[in-house]
């Protein structure tokens, strides 16, 4: 049996694991992408844009308004998640960022990373929990509905060309 532990990021190379795995997610991004998706410079996973992201991760989800989880398998760190306040609402939270290596996958790591997320965001003071995502990661749909998640309409503004592309989902947290 492996062994499957959460935590809080809380140093530099912490913060350098996640931003390692985002990179890695990047990559397992691109490798796995529908060929007849929107390529193109305003892809909200284009690499320059999200290396950009990813240098500026420690800042944009310091604590105590933010935070970065990271998970391991056996020790290694295998997966990541991470939250800030969301800026049209107050008590209200974005995730983004969630990805479990292949090598982490079908240990319930996923799960675990949202419980953990869960319970931080409560002692965080945050009231509800949102995000988007790629509608052909149908596991990931799969496990976020199964946590609570429900559908929410696009925000006003949100791009045409991606409607039918990305979905919202929320869940509130007390």
């Amino acid at each position: 049996m492996s062994d499957v532990s959460v935590r809080m990021a809380e140093d530099p190379g912490d913060f350098e694991v996640a931003q390692k795995l985002c990179r890695e997610w990047l990559d397992w991004h691109w490798r796995h992408y529908p060929s007849d998706w929107p390529r193109g410079a305003d892809n909200p996973m284009d690499p320059m844009k999200f290396e950009a992201i990813v240098q500026r991760l420690p800042t944009l989800h310091e604590r105590p308004g933010g935070g970065i989880i990271i998970g391991s398998v056996d020790g290694q760190a295998v997966g990541c998640v991470m939250y800030r306040e969301a800026a049209k609402e107050a008590g209200l939270a974005e995730f983004n960022r969630m990805f479990v290596s292949e090598s982490g996958r079908g240990h319930g790591l996923g799960q675990k990373m949202l419980e953990h997320m869960f319970e931080q965001l409560i002692a965080d003071g945050y009231r509800k929990v949102f995000f988007s995502s790629a509608n052909w990661l149908t596991h990931a749909r799969a496990m976020y509905e199964a946590a609570g998640f429900s559908d929410i309409p696009h925000p006003t503004g949100f791009p045409d060309k991606w409607r039918n592309h990305v979905y919202f989902m929320e869940r509130t947290l007390i």
